[in-house]
């Protein structure tokens, strides 16, 4: 029973991004769930056109932290890319209650 249930469960929880990771003898746990809880997925908000929204931070952080990850964020998003910047129209930060501001693009 057990060796069927990645093959029936594998794809949907692979969609979902809570699939099972390998955990060794030597791994330590607490590491593990710190950086699952701390990686992020770009997802795609609508399918007519091409709009992401990812968090990079929370309010516990720090105006220092939040810039570096905003900065890892777009780079990483725009290495994504096939024509790297180019295909880059506009680009916004927005806080969850608070107005969005234009960071590239016009």
């Amino acid at each position: 029973m057990i060796k069927k249930l990645p093959r029936i469960l594998g794809p949907g929880l692979n969609k979902a991004g809570k699939f099972p990771s390998v955990l060794g003898n030597n791994d330590n746990i607490t590491e593990k769930v710190n950086e699952q809880k701390a990686s992020i997925k770009f997802q795609l908000k609508s399918k007519k056109n091409m709009v992401l929204g990812v968090p990079i931070g929370n309010v516990n952080m720090n105006e220092v932290e939040i810039t570096n990850n905003a900065n890892l964020a777009i780079n990483f998003l725009v290495s994504l890319l096939k024509k790297n910047w180019q295909n880059v129209r506009k680009l916004y930060l927005k806080s969850s209650m608070g107005p969005s501001f234009r960071v590239y693009g016009f």
